[in-house]
């Protein structure tokens, strides 16, 4: 299985640079996985697509501002982005480091509000362990001087940084430890979730701390050499019991989002016993793979040969989605994290 199977054109100007001005207003691409039918709706529509009985599960992390500019004790610009806390005392994180150049253990570097780090391990290959010096409360101190981390094909000369702290955020975030949006869930309003419960639909989270990994392109051309990185997830005893009550009744179970299907099949073991608790997974889904949970999928639209793509293949065959992706095109679709939806059921 070759890398280069997943890929397809997309016009630069396709790739959303902000978000829709409202939510749910997004474009909705409805896709049937028997029939292999397209048609167009919005994702405001959603209740009326989906079976009235069924039950929706969503990831509640929430994105934390973790990306922070920072300078060197020699006066040079440095970014880091926080990818998860590292053994050791106190506030030590793992980082990914840009202009981190000849940086050497011990180096130190200056933030605003009086925050320094220490390089703990000197970044090789961009990434290292910063070990941070502060007074007060951090993640206080990272809501004032952190910036969301935007994924790297938004490109703003402002950056739109009050606008992006909503908005890259989904309206029942909770959990925070995310660096990056589950973004399928984006398009859901508080109304639209009202709407859902009213119709019959039971919603229930989970959570998968979205991590630097999503970003991360694979480099090999044989899909089978590439390595997935770890991301912490946690299903409830509640949430287990509510999903598995759904698929006795032979309720339909909708994933919502990659993020959200990575959790479930990661806490589902071969002979098929969905388990509680909180682990951490590098599964990496494919097609080929066998889902154990879900039978239907919202999400969004993927870069070209990305783990993500290769996911919602796995789900709905590659050549399916392939002409699901060449319809968005043609019918001027928003992609990428800001972008339109698509369900598959």
């Amino acid at each position: 299985m070759y890398l280069s199977d997943f890929d397809y054109d997309l016009p630069p100007e396709l790739i959303a640079q902000e978000p829709a001005s409202e939510r749910s207003s997004s474009r909705l691409l409805v896709v049937d996985r028997i029939s292999g039918g397209l048609r167009h709706a919005h994702f405001s529509d959603l209740g009326q697509l989906l079976p009235p009985d069924a039950l929706l599960v969503l990831n509640d992390t929430r994105v934390f501002p973790a990306r922070l500019r920072g300078r060197k004790d020699t006066g040079g610009g440095v970014e880091i982005l926080l990818l998860r806390r590292a053994e050791g005392r106190g506030e030590c994180w793992e980082v990914l480091c840009r202009g981190g150049q000849s940086i050497r253990a011990g180096g130190r570097l200056r933030f605003p509000l009086g925050v320094s780090g220490e390089w703990i391990e000197a970044p090789r290959e961009g990434r290292g362990v910063l070990r941070f010096s502060f007074r007060g409360e951090f993640q206080a101190l990272l809501e004032q001087i952190g910036e969301m981390p935007l994924p790297p094909y938004i490109k703003r000369a402002d950056g739109g940084q009050v606008e992006d702290r909503e908005r890259y955020q989904t309206v029942y975030a909770r959990q925070v430890g995310a660096v990056a949006a589950p973004t399928a869930g984006l398009h859901f309003t508080e109304e639209l979730l009202v709407d859902l419960r009213q119709r019959g639909i039971e919603i229930v989270p989970v959570t998968l701390h979205v991590g630097a990994g999503t970003f991360q392109p694979i480099r090999v051309e044989e899909i089978l050499q590439h390595t997935m990185e770890e991301e912490e997830y946690h299903l409830s005893a509640q949430a287990v019991e509510r999903i598995l009550a759904a698929k006795q009744a032979g309720r339909k179970v909708i994933a919502v989002g990659t993020t959200t299907t990575r959790a479930l099949e990661s806490a589902t073991t071969e002979a098929g016993l969905l388990q509680a608790g909180r682990q951490r997974t590098n599964l990496f889904i494919y097609p080929g793979h066998r889902f154990k949970v879900i039978d239907g999928l919202i999400t969004n639209f993927h870069l070209p040969r990305s783990t993500l793509l290769l996911l919602v293949a796995a789900f709905a065959g590659r050549e399916l989605i392939l002409n699901a992706y060449a319809e968005a095109v043609a019918q001027r679709y928003r992609f990428y994290s800001y972008g339109d939806a698509m369900v598959l059921l």
